[in-house]
């Protein structure tokens, strides 16, 4: 009960900041994805539909490095790898899409891991 309350929560937050965030050829979506043991981020070109980039505590690149992939050190990492990423394909800003998450702990521990790296958002 407790579990269904929060997750129709967390999607009325993303349908409404969905509505206003669209990723485009120039400056693509990065969307975060977090579960109890797991945080996952891509970066999405939506006119074209495609996946540019994507990082998460379960790639095979970062799964030795990270003891547990549910904390926020984790999602630093994934941050960085991501944004590594992102710049050796050229892109350099991008619009961040927390996915209805509230801006704190991993989710933010991502985003501004990402943004030390360099990406703009």
């Amino acid at each position: 009960m407790q579990r269904e309350r929060i997750q129709r929560t967390r999607l009325r937050r993303n349908f409404c900041s969905r509505r206003k965030i669209f990723g485009t050829p120039d400056r693509p979506r990065l969307v975060v994805f977090r579960s109890s043991r797991h945080i996952y981020a891509q970066i999405i070109d939506d006119i074209a539909g495609v996946t540019l980039a994507s990082s998460s505590t379960m790639s095979r690149a970062l799964r030795g490095q990270l003891k547990r992939g549910g904390n926020r050190e984790a999602a630093k990492v994934v941050g960085t790898a991501l944004a590594k990423q992102a710049l050796d394909m050229g892109i350099r800003a991008v619009c961040f899409d927390r996915n209805g998450y509230k801006f704190h702990g991993r989710v933010k521990a991502l985003a501004d891991a990402a943004r030390e790296t360099g990406l703009k958002f």
